[in-house]
């Protein structure tokens, strides 16, 4: 029973990685990191940064590629400012290879709670739960007639 369990766990992984994207690497940005990319770090969340092999440029994009292989979920909040700025070309020396001195206005990471029971609520939103900010003078209550 235990080795049938096994087995379908192992199958769902694997269609998991063919079909869908975001739940981990995809079998075909697998294959393309292995053949092609040079990993050059790895931040606190566990998530591997990687380039384009000897430095090669790429002749679609002019420029040497890099990406990301995130650490469980793909969520993009995930990346800390530093490999932020390496991956969108704003450094050329990613963090891995410099020391980085944290800028005073950088923050631990919050996940995206977007859709979530956490997510911020804005006063005046009709989900902020009777958080209304006071009217100011010029509003007055609707009653029905009775």
């Amino acid at each position: 029973m235990g080795q049938n369990r096994q087995a379908i766990e192992t199958m769902k992984t694997l269609l998991l990685r063919v079909l869908t994207w975001w739940n981990d690497k995809t079998v075909g940005t697998q294959f393309w990191t292995w053949r092609r990319g040079e990993f050059v770090g790895e931040d606190e969340f566990g998530n591997r940064y990687y380039r384009e092999r000897d430095g090669k440029i790429s002749p679609a994009l002019g420029y040497n590629r890099r990406w990301v292989i995130y650490n469980g979920e793909v969520e993009a909040s995930r990346v800390p400012p530093a490999w932020h700025a390496w991956l969108h070309y704003i450094v050329d020396v990613p963090p891995s290879e410099e020391t980085i001195e944290p800028r005073p206005w950088w923050r631990p990471h919050i996940p995206n709670m977007t859709g979530l029971p956490g997510a911020y609520r804005p006063p005046g939103s009709t989900l902020a739960q009777n958080r209304r900010p006071p009217a100011t003078g010029d509003y007055k209550a609707w009653t029905p007639d009775r």
